[in-house]
């Protein structure tokens, strides 16, 4: 019924009620949360307390539209997705594919990430979007239910080969790559400190010899988004796998972080990204 009645709202009334739900997030937003989120941002961004506690709220506020606008997912489809979601370097995405191999899209926790995965989806581009299963069994069921809506196929992290089969079909495998790895990832350098990083798509990257496609999504002041796709990354393929997966997880991280320090208040800084790196000197 929710959802209904977002699909039904005029948009900008539906942008005025983010902002108020945003406002409400950020009031219950623990303390040492927000005091995290803005010692990273002062650290990483190299900005003073004020601007730090800014870039932190907007970062946080923008929630509420985006909840919001994927209630709205039942009303988006191949005729009307150009009216939502723009694109930027689209050759980049057509030349990645004319290899045959499929293209991994490596992204990040920045703009309206669901959006992202629509709009390429209902443009015609076939995306498989890799996701951690939500403790929680019927939130982790409603929100892929919403992501299936689109026509994306929604895929575990822990199926790899259902991930290689994606790319094996030449299709677009999604990856978040922006957050702690704990254990599991590798140690590259992100804001001038080591961050453990999903090593995933440069793993896929130099197994199938898959073009990696540092895409990101963007607001634009009329409630719109556009998608910015950037030249293909290749994997590095010598004989040191390991060093290789290091080597192309930096790249496609510093892509990453670039895209941040542009748009800043669009990541979101209340994830501890640095929660496995090794003490600071």
């Amino acid at each position: 019924m929710l959802s209904c009645m977002m699909c039904m709202l005029p948009n900008a009334m539906r942008r005025g009620m983010g902002k108020v739900l945003g406002e409400i997030f950020w009031l219950i937003v623990p303390n040492k949360r927000k005091t995290m989120a803005i010692g990273n941002i002062i650290t990483g961004l190299s900005v003073d307390k004020a601007r730090a506690g800014s870039i932190a709220k907007q970062s946080t506020t923008r929630f509420g539209s985006m909840i919001l606008e994927v209630l709205c997912m039942p009303k988006f489809n191949k005729e009307n997705i150009t009216d939502y979601v723009h694109f930027e370097g689209y050759e980049h995405l057509t030349e990645a594919l004319s290899h045959g191999k499929g293209a991994i899209i490596a992204t990040s926790h920045s703009g309206n990430w669901e959006m992202l995965g629509a709009g390429l989806t209902l443009s015609g581009f076939p995306l498989a979007c890799v996701v951690q299963k939500q403790t929680n069994a019927d939130m982790d069921q409603l929100i892929n239910e919403y992501r299936r809506m689109s026509g994306m196929q929604v895929i575990y992290k822990t199926d790899v080969k259902g991930m290689v089969k994606v790319l094996g079909e030449g299709r677009l495998l999604a990856i978040l790559m922006d957050q702690d790895a704990h254990t599991d990832g590798v140690m590259v350098d992100f804001f001038g400190r080591l961050a453990s990083t999903p090593q995933g798509a440069a793993a896929l990257g130099r197994l199938k010899g898959t073009p990696i496609i540092p895409t990101f999504i963007k607001a634009n002041h009329d409630g719109s988004h556009t998608v910015m796709l950037h030249p293909p990354v290749w994997a590095e393929r010598t004989n040191n796998r390991e060093q290789d997966i290091v080597t192309t997880t930096q790249q496609l991280t510093a892509i990453i972080e670039q895209h941040i320090r542009n748009y800043p208040h669009e990541w979101f800084w209340l994830h501890n990204r640095w929660k496995h790196s090794p003490p600071m000197k």
